[in-house]
């Protein structure tokens, strides 16, 4: 990022326009990633990678922004020379923010519509009633499980991503979004929520991302929100922040912690904009940290950043 800001002042005092730098949003259709992909539209240029582009395509009609589709799941997803290996190619940050629900819902189904109840159902039977061998059964089907999307997609796109680097677009900066309780899932009452394997998954998706960042060279940044609430957000006209977007002032202060050690709830536009600005500042390198609403007004730009620049300190 510092050597990004260094290549824009030289453009300017050469009178050349600056080249922005690229950065990918996989999961660019939902609640919170397309809110990070309109966000870092303001520095960046931003490859939104989506399943059906038809979701957001009027949400992120911005000239910064281009949508494309490719799939984090499938055996071949990571594959070079694949879809998502082309859209990942040169962008020296990539942010995930993938997910699916911790119990089988439509989330769950190949197009995210149909219900899946029959399908554990029967899996269940056939166990047993060993409810991780079911949801293994349905790792198997090709569902859009948390192991098949916060485990293997993230390892898909790891691949990807690397398949698509080279000396002229070195990889620089992985930013996952991730969950509180992953390094607490043993605990209650984060068992129940893992019940089906949700946080497992996203524990190997996380070791993933670290491990690939010690031998690939490139710096990763883990943030862990509590409960999604806010949105859904539909107009993506903003005033300069992300935290304006929400209605709910009276919940809008933001509480930091490294590691994950907090628990609470978190907006989702909040979190937007906190993945958004690690980014931008390129702070918070190598560590996970959690983020949290509490009662208050949002931070303002200049305090934000520096309680983001503190994390790295601690």
């Amino acid at each position: 990022e510092a050597r990004s800001a260094m290549l824009a002042i030289a453009c300017l005092l050469l009178g050349a326009p600056a080249v922005q730098p690229i950065a990918a949003v996989v999961g660019a259709s939902g609640n919170v990633g397309k809110l990070v992909a309109l966000r870092l539209s303001d520095t960046h240029r931003v490859r939104a990678i989506v399943r059906d582009a038809s979701r957001v395509a009027s949400f992120l009609d911005r000239p910064n922004i281009e949508l494309i589709e490719a799939e984090v799941t499938g055996s071949d997803a990571g594959a070079p020379g694949g879809a998502l290996e082309r859209a990942l190619r040169g962008a020296g940050t990539v942010v995930a923010c993938t997910g699916t629900t911790a119990f089988p819902t439509t989330a769950w189904s190949t197009s995210g519509e149909t219900e899946v109840t029959p399908a554990f159902l029967s899996a269940l039977l056939a166990a047993k009633f060993d409810v991780r061998a079911a949801i293994a059964a349905l790792d198997a089907q090709g569902l859009n499980t948390p192991e098949n999307v916060d485990n293997l997609g993230i390892r898909a796109v790891l691949c990807a991503w690397e398949a698509g680097a080279s000396p002229a677009s070195p990889r620089r900066r992985f930013v996952l979004m991730s969950s509180i309780g992953v390094t607490k899932r043993t605990g209650f009452p984060f068992s129940v929520l893992n019940a089906c394997g949700v946080l497992d998954a996203k524990a190997a998706g996380e070791q993933a991302v670290m491990e690939g960042g010690r031998s690939g060279g490139y710096e990763y940044t883990i943030v862990r929100p509590g409960q999604l609430f806010g949105g859904p957000y539909d107009n993506n006209y903003y005033l300069g922040t992300l935290f304006k977007l929400d209605k709910d002032v009276a919940t809008q202060g933001v509480q930091f912690a490294p590691g994950d050690s907090l628990t609470g709830d978190t907006l989702r536009s909040t979190l937007a904009e906190v993945i958004a600005r690690t980014v931008e500042l390129g702070v918070a390198g190598n560590l996970d940290f959690t983020v949290c609403n509490v009662k208050g007004e949002p931070p303002a730009a200049e305090e934000l950043e520096a309680r983001l620049r503190e994390l790295g300190r601690t």
